[in-house]
């Protein structure tokens, strides 16, 4: 924490800041989080908290932010096939990027919890809309250049995606609201046996319609 223009300083203060906002918020709650109570999960002063955030609000926005970059899409994926690359990039949605000392499920409850009350913050509506705009596109970009080259079949590669990823959060929200820890395991399971033979070309595959 020492470079000489204190950058590095600036950078690790605040992933300090939001390591403790992030274990004050999974014990207290969001809606009785207080700014006292990052303060005693954060090693140093908590004046140092205040001089980088004027409020709660925008320290819980920042630290959303901060979680919704732990998720972005990994470029450096190196898969055998597009085949492979969906199947990665469908198991780091469902069950988190592979990163030492990170645990996916207690960042997961957090983020839960804040997604259910982005309905009464606009700010926090619109980061979690990119986040899933940017899910939906991660995955629509493997399928398309899957589709492309006629390893996949010809689907719909934006609305495909959509439906894997309401599975993938509402997988999600069933292991965390509900208690139903097998929740995302069954998704991925029924994603495979359901979802995915779609996707295989020269099968004709005749779907009822409602009209």
């Amino acid at each position: 924490m020492s470079s000489p223009d204190g950058r590095t300083s600036s950078e690790e203060t605040r992933e300090a800041i939001m390591e403790a906002t992030f274990r004050a918020l999974s014990k207290h709650g969001y809606a009785d989080l207080r700014m006292r109570d990052i303060g005693e999960e954060f090693e140093m002063t908590r004046p140092v908290i205040h001089y980088h955030y004027n409020s709660k609000h925008e320290l819980i926005s920042s630290f959303l932010e901060y979680v919704i970059a732990q998720y972005k899409d990994d470029d450096t994926i190196d898969a055998e096939d597009h085949w492979d690359h969906l199947g990665i990039r469908i198991d780091q949605c469902m069950f988190g990027p592979d990163i030492d000392g990170f645990d996916h499920w207690e960042r997961m409850t957090v983020y839960h919890e804040l997604f259910s009350q982005a309905q009464h913050n606009e700010t926090h509506r619109e980061l979690f809309n990119e986040h899933y705009e940017g899910m939906v596109v991660g995955l629509a970009d493997v399928l398309q250049a899957g589709i492309d080259d006629g390893t996949f079949a010809e689907v719909d590669a934006m609305e495909f995606s959509q439906l894997l990823t309401d599975v993938i959060h509402s997988a999600r929200a069933r292991r965390i609201s509900l208690g139903q820890n097998d929740a995302p395991e069954q998704a991925r399971t029924a994603i495979d046996r359901f979802v995915l033979p779609r996707l295989v070309p020269n099968v004709s595959v005749e779907i009822p319609t409602t009209e």
